[in-house]
């Protein structure tokens, strides 16, 4: 596990996912470490797409019950897509909580049980825990959320750390349609000041996150 404090209350660990295999790696998959994203309010604290890492449990939950308590006890968890569940459940059995998956992706035939879980679906415009706004990510629904106090953007997997650095766009063969539709969707983002970008597969881009994202949405 690797934890970054990144701002005032805002924070990045990482976990190996449980389910990867070699064949899920190489420059067009994904690592075996993951990303995931806590902030916090003066009265919360907020989790986006959390994986508990399995090897070093007691160290997670001694730092993650020390602040949830600290902020009133309970969890608000966002999920980029309903495959970002991850560890939902078992944090929201430990500390009660809700959690909020966009009415899009819970509309996936594939959401599945997630459905019967969520307790607070979102649809665009809604007002989010600690002000986060979703924006369209394009793939089955997946949402990319922004933290505008932290001036940053968390996303699920349509856009990916780059190798050496920088951001790219996921492959196309996980994309319903091209990469070309991805970046239509996702020129809104260029419109917000964004300092971060902290991405589920690969290495953040922590200063200079607005230029890196307009090399990834404009230069073909």
């Amino acid at each position: 596990m690797k934890v970054q404090e990144l701002g005032q209350g805002l924070w990045r660990w990482t976990a190996t996912h449980p389910e990867w295999t070699p064949d899920e790696g190489g420059p067009e998959g994904w690592d075996a470490e993951v990303g995931c994203t806590f902030f916090e309010t003066p009265d919360s604290v907020i989790l986006i797409d959390p994986l508990v890492p399995g090897d070093e449990r007691e160290r997670f939950y001694a730092a993650l019950d020390r602040d949830v308590g600290r902020r009133g006890g309970t969890v608000d968890i966002l999920l980029t897509c309903f495959w970002h569940e991850r560890s939902s459940a078992e944090l929201l059995e430990r500390y009660g909580g809700r959690l909020w998956a966009s009415e899009k992706t819970l509309g996936v035939e594939r959401a599945g049980a997630l459905r019967e879980r969520v307790t607070d679906p979102f649809g665009e415009g809604d007002v989010l825990p600690g002000s986060a706004q979703a924006f369209d990510g394009s793939r089955w629904d997946e949402v990319v959320f922004w933290l505008p106090e932290h001036r940053t953007l968390v996303t699920g997997d349509v856009i990916l750390g780059a190798a050496g650095g920088g951001l790219r766009l996921c492959p196309e063969n996980w994309l319903p349609a091209g990469h070309a539709e991805l970046r239509f969707v996702l020129l809104p983002l260029l419109d917000l000041p964004v300092e971060r970008v902290l991405v589920s597969h690969g290495e953040p881009v922590l200063e200079g996150g607005r230029q890196a994202l307009d090399r990834v949405l404009t230069e073909m």
